[in-house]
């Protein structure tokens, strides 16, 4: 469903998928302190050039990119076709701000989208209505040149209409170009430039009849054009509503903190931590999607392919309590979640305990249990729920299943009971 009224498309398939992957790729990867950085550091186009000059990618593969997204046990991918730097990934004909201008001569854009194609994961672009190189577009309280009072004065004439129909024309661009795109994920608004910039109802409109099928994102602005919301960097403490209503929605986190290549981050979180966020997310009947930063070589540095490589087993082994799982209305024991697909129920355990877990509410409603990353059996100690328990130096009370766990922890990130209901 959308933050408005109804759901502009279907989103089946995104609520099955569950798990994506975020790419933040741009000049920015060169100084290699953040994506921005020409904003923290307050850069001129002058000293920002260097970076365009020597944008030369030589070890790009996207065929790699998608190799170990799909490893991981993703589904589908997001890449910035241009963010608020103004620069393009793709061969656009409205700037010469772009890949194909650097040494890297390629439309980096098109390789992409084949090569992630081919390993039958969905596609997105990234797309920033926010543009700090054009000429057109008005300086405000985020632009790098925002306390150049001679900069600002001699942008004061800058005409947002013009700079509104290079961003159209460049959506246009990237909705025909490319074939069948199936999310368009925009990014953002702020307190200056709201959906008025934009006209973001039009934009919305010209996106859908450009691609009929696509989903749209939370943005711009504009909640009866979005099909589901983006908190970003922080997990919701239950699923979001809009006029009290659950919506679709898609939780955008980092590996460490930044979405481009930063060098020295070294704020990188564990891969349990991760799974845990992933758990979370679906536990609440959301997604998750996860960024990686590539480098200015084109690579992903080898501690991003070893997180996504150690996610990667955690979900071959666990991804039905993943994909096409969503919340359930029980209340999981303290430090675990609950994620349900069908007549299955999935315990995610992220604290192991002492023994025992007592659930509530499903004394008498539960058929077998059994760890999910091997099969092997959990015993179960039941309490009648329509009498007294059975064993109540276990169960304590009716209404109550007691698993007795093994002493020792599987040796996966977040252990797993699958528990197949009654029916």
């Amino acid at each position: 469903m959308s933050a408005g009224p109804a759901a502009k498309t279907d989103t089946t398939w995104f609520t099955e998928a569950r798990f994506g992957l975020f790419i933040h790729w741009g000049l920015y990867a060169l100084p290699a302190r953040h994506e921005w950085v020409k904003f923290n550091e307050r850069l001129t186009d002058e000293a920002y050039q260097p970076y365009f000059d020597h944008f030369d990618p030589d070890l790009y593969d996207p065929v790699q990119w998608a190799r170990d997204a799909k490893a991981a046990g993703m589904r589908y991918a997001i890449l910035t076709s241009k963010h608020h730097e103004g620069f393009c990934l793709w061969d656009t004909k409205l700037s010469p701000y772009k890949a194909t201008m650097t040494p890297a001569k390629r439309d980096l854009l098109a390789e992409w989208v084949e090569a992630f194609r081919a390993e039958g994961l969905k596609i997105g672009f990234y797309h920033s209505v926010i543009d700090w190189r054009h000429d057109q577009y008005p300086v405000d309280a985020i632009h790098p040149r925002r306390d150049d009072e001679a900069f600002r004065e001699a942008a004061q004439d800058r005409d947002i209409a013009l700079y509104r129909e290079y961003l159209y024309g460049q959506v246009r661009e990237l909705l025909t170009t490319y074939g069948t795109i199936d999310v368009m994920w925009f990014d953002f608004s702020h307190a200056e430039k709201d959906h008025t910039a934009w006209e973001s109802d039009q934009l919305v409109s010209m996106v859908r009849q450009l691609q009929p099928g696509i989903l749209i994102n939370d943005r711009l602005d504009y909640p009866a054009g979005a099909d589901f919301v983006t908190p970003e960097q922080y997990q919701p403490k239950e699923w979001p509503t809009r006029d009290g209503e659950r919506v679709v929605w898609e939780a955008c986190q980092t590996l460490n903190g930044s979405w481009g290549y930063d060098r020295d981050n070294l704020d990188w979180k564990p891969p349990s931590m991760l799974v845990k966020t992933l758990i979370d997310s679906v536990s609440k009947g959301g997604n998750l999607l996860l960024n990686v930063g590539p480098t200015g070589r084109g690579e992903f540095e080898p501690r991003a392919r070893q997180t996504l490589a150690e996610i990667g087993e955690w979900t071959h082994l666990h991804g039905r309590a993943i994909y096409g799982a969503t919340a359930s209305d029980l209340i999981p024991p303290p430090d675990c979640r609950y994620t349900k697909r069908g007549d299955r129920l999935y315990l995610h355990i992220f604290s192991w305990p002492m023994r025992h877990l007592h659930l509530e509410g499903l004394g008498g409603k539960v058929a077998y249990a059994q760890l999910l990353h091997d099969a092997s059996e959990i015993r179960r100690i039941e309490s009648d729920p329509d009498g007294p328990a059975q064993n109540t130096t276990m169960s304590g009370e009716a209404g109550v299943l007691t698993l007795e766990l093994p002493i020792q922890a599987p040796d996966v990130l977040v252990p797993v009971i699958e528990l197949f209901l009654k029916q």
